[in-house]
């Protein structure tokens, strides 16, 4: 079943809004089911501007 372009375009709304809010891209996969890719592809069409790699832990390479 096709969603229609309304609600499609709510929940790139809804994405965007909470990854500016500073909630990862993997927590977005878990609160809505869908792929990693497909969260992704949202966030880029919607303008988003994508945060660098890693979390608070993260050292980078060596």
């Amino acid at each position: 079943m096709k969603q229609d372009s309304k609600t499609r375009e709510q929940l790139i709304s809804e994405l965007r809004h909470e990854y500016e809010r500073g909630a990862s891209i993997r927590s977005l996969v878990a609160s809505t089911g869908r792929s990693y890719g497909s969260i992704h592809s949202m966030l880029r069409e919607s303008g988003t501007a994508m945060r660098s790699r890693g979390g608070p832990n993260h050292r980078g390479r060596r």
